[in-house]
């Protein structure tokens, strides 16, 4: 099976939603959980504090610089993610279909590289 990255994307500047739509956009998602779990198919999932909150590493000829704040300069950024098994693309994007529902939000599906043969 591949492993397929399931990532939920959100707009900075949005209005969030009410707290009783949060709450049952959490309860949907801890279902949502629960069904790839059943299934076999969760390998790892979590969600991601605001943007705002990051911080970039690089490192040029050996010196390490940190930088305040998410790598991509957009209004769209990463709110969180599930890595799934699936036997195929149509597969992971059915669980995306899922995912998105319940999230209330876009998932974009991508599939991990296979490993390199040693």
């Amino acid at each position: 099976m591949t492993q397929y990255l399931l990532s939920v994307h959100m707009v900075e500047g949005e209005p969030l939603p009410e707290p009783d739509a949060i709450a049952q956009i959490y309860k949907d998602v801890d279902t949502f959980n629960e069904e790839v779990k059943a299934a076999g198919a969760w390998v790892f999932a979590g969600g991601l504090h605001p943007a705002d909150t990051a911080t970039t590493v690089r490192v040029t000829n050996g010196e390490v610089l940190t930088t305040d704040g998410p790598f991509a300069e957009t209004k769209e950024q990463l709110g969180g993610f599930w890595v799934i098994e699936a036997t195929d693309l149509d597969a992971a994007l059915a669980w995306a279909a899922k995912g998105a529902a319940a999230c209330q939000g876009p998932v974009e599906v991508r599939p991990f590289q296979d490993e390199p043969e040693a």
